[in-house]
This record gives C-alpha cells, structure tokens and sequence, in this order.
C-alpha cells in the first residue's frame, strides 16, 4: 500500500414502489469542465455546490477503492466533510493523507462483512421473519439490524437470536412501520407508467444499451412477469429485462416516436437535467422523483442494504435514506445534486404513508443506478 492514496478517480457510472414519469433524454455528452452540452450547443454552468458534492463523492470512491477491505466505509458527516471508518491506526494516517477524517472502530471490514453474508444466507435459505434490513454501519463500526417495534413472531426472534449471537459486532434497531415494495394499483394521474396488468410504477432513467437500443430504468419488481407498459393511454414498450428479488431493477424497451430527453420531472420547480452517474456515499443528499410523494429530498443512511420484503423476497445492495417514498413511486429516479445515483425499490410506511409524516425519519430503499446500466450494458441518456 502506498503511502499516501491518489484521489482522483472519474465517477462511474419496506415496500417496493413503482416509479414515475419517462424521462426523456437527447444523448448530450456531459463536461466536467463546463456543464452539459446538448443537442443545440447550450451550455449548463454547473451550481458550485454539486461540483463540491461530485468532488466528495469521487474522494470517496478513490480512497475505499484504495483501501478495498482496510475501510469498514465512509460517509460524509454534517459538515459535509468525507470520514472513513478503519480498525487500526496505520489506515487512519493514509486516510489523513488523502485528505479524509479517520474514524477508528472496533472491527475489520472483513469480519463486519462475514456477519452480514451470514445474516443474508439465513433470510434466503430460511427465514428472516418482520426482520426489515441489516447492513454494515461505518458510523457505529457495527452491523445495524432493523426490526419493527413489537415483531415477536418465532421466525423473527430465530434470527434475531442468530445476530445477537455475534455479540458487539451488531446493533438491534428497533423502528415503527412495515417495509413492502411501492408499485400500486390502478391507473393513477401524474407522471407514471402504467403496467398492463394493472398497477403504476414511476420511469427511473433514459438509456441506450451498446448495440444502440432505447431503453428506460425502473424498478425489477415493476417489470416482473415481463408486462408491458404505457403512459396516458398509448405504448411505450415491453419488459425487455427483469431482476427480482436478489436485485430491484428492469429494463423496459421504448418504441419509436418517444423523445428521450435526459432530464428528471421535479414537479413544478423544473426539470433537472441528468450530468452523468455517481456512486453512493453515506451521508450524501439524495433526492427522487416519483408519481406519488412527487420531488422529495434527505440523505443517504447506509448502503449495501440488505432489505427482507417478505414471503422469500430478499434483496441485497440497496442504499437506505430519508426521503419520502409511498406506493406509486417505485422505479423512479434518484439523483445526487444533478447525477444519477439510483432508482426507487422501497420503503418502511405507516398506514401506507412515509414515516416522517408520524414523526419518525424516512426510511427509504433504492437500487444503485450503476449495478442496473452495467448489467444491461447500457448508459444514460444526458441532458
């Protein structure tokens, strides 16, 4: 390992909840230097703020890819400065070299990261019970365990005694709310598509896959059994790839006559045009379009969630945060500042309604956009 890391890097590119909107796109190339150019030459100068968010978040990536399992992980605290999480204090001084804030913890990455394999191979192989979600916590340096307040069912106290069987090593969070997927039933108003069997998701992302195909991003849950769908009434396409569970995303194919803009529907404070990708920081702003809770805005809480929707329904890398999610909403997009960080999976609701609305913090769940394009060897359309 170097003595001092290089950072530097270019960015890469609960309820389910079906996403809203086609975001259209005409396959602008994005400038770091000077914003993005479209079609017609015009220039976006970039806000000040979201060229510091991408500098953090490519910092971020540099430094854990760097450090691979010497990180147990990083976050962006609330001076939005970067902090990584290590076990030892020769880490911590590369960290201080590369310009980020160490933060010592208890446990290696790899033992934190073998409590959750094994907490993932009982929730698939058996069962996890109202167990919500699990995850490594790079703040705490422990893995967080979320289960509802009063879940006493016997499948649910089997796993919860198998994580207290790794002693400080995990947390046991306690949260109100039931985690279910977010697509919905019927044909509702708003930007949304419309699945033929009858239930609404929200559109994520514009794309175009290697061999030039049109497609669109949404949510894996949205396009399982492999529907069609359409908006207002007229087609936009077949399911063309679906991954549920295990993974929350799908492609849909879009037919001719559908102009694909790279832009995100921000619901009467105008659309924002999609700069490129990011990967997921903890502690960074997130905010998501979705038909339902429309243009709703928080943070990232965790990443490379693992989410127990129920009845067998698993899935794994998700990121947890704090914007209004409900039923309707999933398959839509989620950005960072003006880059495209993931698409909506999912959401802990009371009486079907975002927790902050009973006084509680949000929490919310979506796919990164990354693993979705790499998977369909696709990129996104930009604005």
């Amino acid at each position: 390992m170097p003595g001092r890391l290089r950072v530097g890097a270019a960015l890469c590119g609960v309820v389910a909840l079906t996403a809203a909107g086609l975001i259209a796109a005409n396959g602008a190339q994005a400038d770091l230097r000077g914003g993005a150019v479209g079609q017609a030459g015009n220039v976006s100068v970039p806000d000040p703020a979201d060229v510091l968010l991408r500098e953090q978040l490519v910092k971020a990536d540099a430094v854990e890819t760097q450090l691979g399992t010497r990180a147990v992980g990083s976050y962006l605290d609330d001076a939005g400065d970067l902090v990584v999480a290590v076990s030892d204090q020769a880490t911590a001084e590369l960290v201080r070299a590369a310009g980020a804030i160490p933060k010592l913890v208890p446990f290696t990455a790899d033992q934190l990261g073998d409590v959750q394999r094994e907490l993932d191979q009982i929730a698939t192989g058996s069962n996890a019970g109202e167990v919500r979600s699990w995850f490594v916590d790079p703040m705490s340096g422990t893995v967080v365990v979320t289960v509802p307040s009063g879940a006493r069912s016997l499948a649910t106290q089997r796993f919860l005694k198998k994580a207290r069987a790794n002693g400080t090593k995990v947390t046991i969070r306690r949260s109100a709310g039931v985690v279910t997927t977010t697509d919905e039933f019927g044909l509702l108003g708003g930007m949304q598509v419309d699945k033929n069997t009858g239930y609404t998701c929200s559109l994520g992302f514009n794309a175009r896959t290697n061999d030039g195909s049109r497609i669109f991003l949404t949510a894996g849950h949205c396009t399982s059994g492999r529907p069609s769908f359409s908006r207002n009434g007229y087609i936009l396409g077949e399911t063309r790839s679906s991954s549920f569970p295990g993974n929350d995303y799908g492609t849909v194919s879009v037919i001719d006559g559908w102009d694909q803009r790279g832009e995100v529907e921000r619901w009467g404070s105008g659309d924002i045009a999609v700069q490129g990708r990011a990967g997921v920081t903890v502690g960074a702003s997130v905010c998501k379009s979705g038909k339902s809770t429309k243009w709703t805005c928080g943070r990232v809480v965790a990443k490379n969630v693992t989410v127990n929707y129920g009845t067998n329904k698993v899935v794994k890398g998700l990121y947890q945060h704090t914007a209004c999610v409900e039923s309707g909403d999933s398959g839509g997009a989620n950005l960072t500042g003006s880059y495209a960080l993931g698409i909506t999976s999912g959401a802990a609701l009371i009486s079907g309604q975002c927790m902050a609305k009973y006084g509680q913090a949000n929490e919310s769940y979506s796919q990164p956009v990354g693993e979705a394009l790499n998977a369909s060897n696709a990129t996104l359309v930009l604005g």
